[in-house]
């Protein structure tokens, strides 16, 4: 029997389980830069003035560093830049986390031991779940390039530009089932590539907002950074798209070997063998939550302060960004700024930091579904702990980490930012004010985890659905002229941006909001059978 047996099988299963979920991922990615573009054509009518654009972007390192360099002036080369790298971002996001899905967690859950029982080989279901994802990945790259020729936009660029974030699926392809070899659950697949897609994303802005400084060739170490070397609407580096085959043939490679030398449902690397004994903190269910937690929340502190750190050091060339410019001025004050220039790329900054942590606070309110489908919560449950103990111990660090995550990243951003302009405390106190008031619109979106979980429990990937709904909403909802209530609908829309006056009331409603939908889960889950 060959290894790839009953591919075509599975491919027909997945088709059929993700098809609405696939569906609104292709419609959703590939329609939206199209939205951006007629936006842009409204905003900027002359070429003049998208020169001018084009000149203040390519002055200002933060700017770069933020969105990417621009590659022509074009209205194609202007949605490329303001769409590019969130659009190759969310499109690894769903690669990784969709391969992931139906490898790793089928192994989690047993359903791929009930398959291979079958006439199945080895190697189908990540062949059958790379087939599909692909196939979404070209859809939603074909989208793209049909409606910004539909514009009346250059056909070759939209191709370039269509073809980079298809790469980009492909890669992260591979780097989720590389992701899905390694780890022994499926929330440590995520995590690996949830990783690895941070990684390259910093290593781009570090290198294109670093470019002036030498160290512009660390862009060049990232697949999200190739979609910006790739060039649409600009010189079109056609040679680029070798990179991307390359990568995903040696991590897709790299998988595959790994994936015949262990055993299903293991991980490559075996668990270390533990004491003898139990430490005295796994004596309770918030002893045994840190224990599962703690390698998540040092990975994810680290992560952002690094990132922070980074994009406090390019803060410095913002201050005289948009003096002659003031339609740039008002795009990112739709991404959540105000006030001085450096405030709105800091809030513009920090909103995004707050989008990132939101998906920690997502993913550690669904560890308990992890547990619940690994029927490790069943034993736990079956001692006298009782029921909402066990569930409020998990959700207790998707409310508070955010706290700690978020406050840390101020401190760094304002220590670097502090640091160059001389004022390092009145630069940490007002960074953290402004990270620490995105909190209560985090907790909503780990609150809306919580109740699925609790209510829907098999539809809890809606949570990470929501997200990415907030994420575009908040990143472009205003270029694309979405009416308000559209805009409401994000709970980082009501976050006070500082200098502007803070107001307790929304924070106080968005707190509310959480509360509420926490308590809604905690309920639904206390009157449900455990799964």
């Amino acid at each position: 029997m060959s290894t790839l047996t009953g591919t075509a099988h599975l491919l027909r299963l997945i088709a059929r389980v993700d098809r609405i979920r696939l569906t609104v991922w292709a419609l959703v990615l590939g329609f939206v830069p199209v939205g951006v573009a007629s936006s842009f054509a409204t905003l900027y009518e002359t070429e003049a003035s998208r020169q001018g654009l084009v000149a203040t972007i390519a002055s200002a390192p933060g700017l770069v560093a933020l969105l990417g360099p621009v590659n022509g002036t074009s209205i194609g080369a202007l949605t490329a830049w303001r769409v590019g790298t969130i659009g190759a971002v969310l499109v690894a996001l769903m690669a990784a986390f969709t391969i992931i899905r139906h490898t790793r967690l089928e192994e989690e859950t047993g359903r791929r031991e009930l398959l291979g029982s079958t006439v199945m080989g080895r190697h189908a279901p990540v062949l059958a779940a790379a087939l599909i994802t692909l196939a979404t990945g070209t859809v939603i790259g074909a989208l793209l390039t049909g409606g910004l020729i539909g514009l009346g936009e250059s056909a070759s660029g939209a191709v370039a530009f269509g073809l980079s974030w298809a790469l980009v699926a492909t890669v992260f392809v591979a780097v989720g089932a590389l992701a899905a070899q390694l780890a022994e659950s499926a929330g440590g697949a995520r995590a690996i590539a949830g990783s690895a897609i941070g990684l390259f994303f910093a290593l781009r802005l570090a290198g294109d907002g670093g470019a002036a400084n030498g160290v512009g060739w660390l862009s060049w170490l990232s697949p999200i950074g190739w979609v910006n070397k790739l060039e649409p609407y600009g010189e079109e580096r056609w040679w680029v798209i070798a990179l991307f085959i390359a990568i995903a043939l040696l991590i897709g490679s790299v998988a595959l070997v790994l994936s015949s030398q262990r055993d299903v449902g293991a991980g490559y690397f075996p668990p270390r063998p533990g004491p003898g004994t139990a430490a005295p903190l796994l004596s309770s269910p918030i002893g045994l939550a840190w224990r599962l937690h703690r390698g998540a929340v040092i990975g994810w502190s680290i992560a952002i302060a690094l990132f922070a750190t980074i994009w406090g050091g390019l803060a410095d060339t913002v201050g005289k960004l948009f003096e002659d410019n003031p339609q740039l001025a008002e795009i990112f004050e739709a991404m959540g700024g105000a006030g001085t220039l450096t405030d709105i790329f800091f809030a513009a900054a920090m909103g995004i930091v707050a989008l990132i942590v939101s998906a920690y606070a997502i993913d550690a309110a669904l560890t308990l579904r992890s547990e619940e489908d690994g029927l490790r919560a069943e034993p736990i449950l079956a001692t006298p702990t009782p029921r909402l103990r066990w569930a409020t111990s998990h959700v207790l660090f998707a409310v508070v980490v955010p706290i700690f995550i978020m406050t840390l990243a101020g401190v760094t951003a304002g220590l670097t930012y502090g640091t160059m302009s001389g004022e390092i405390a009145r630069q940490i106190g007002d960074l953290v004010e402004a990270a620490l008031l995105q909190v209560p619109a985090i907790w909503v979106a780990g609150g809306v985890a919580v109740a699925l979980y609790g209510l829907a429990p098999r539809r809890t990937s809606l949570s990470w659905a929501a997200l990415v709904g907030f994420l575009l909403v908040g990143q472009l909802g205003q270029i694309l002229q979405f009416p308000q209530w559209v805009l409401n609908l994000s709970p980082f829309t009501h976050v006070p941006a500082p200098p502007e006056p803070v107001t307790l009331v929304p924070l106080l409603a968005l707190t509310a909001i959480a509360a509420l939908l926490v308590g809604i889960g905690l309920i639904g889950f206390g009157r449900r059978d455990v799964l």
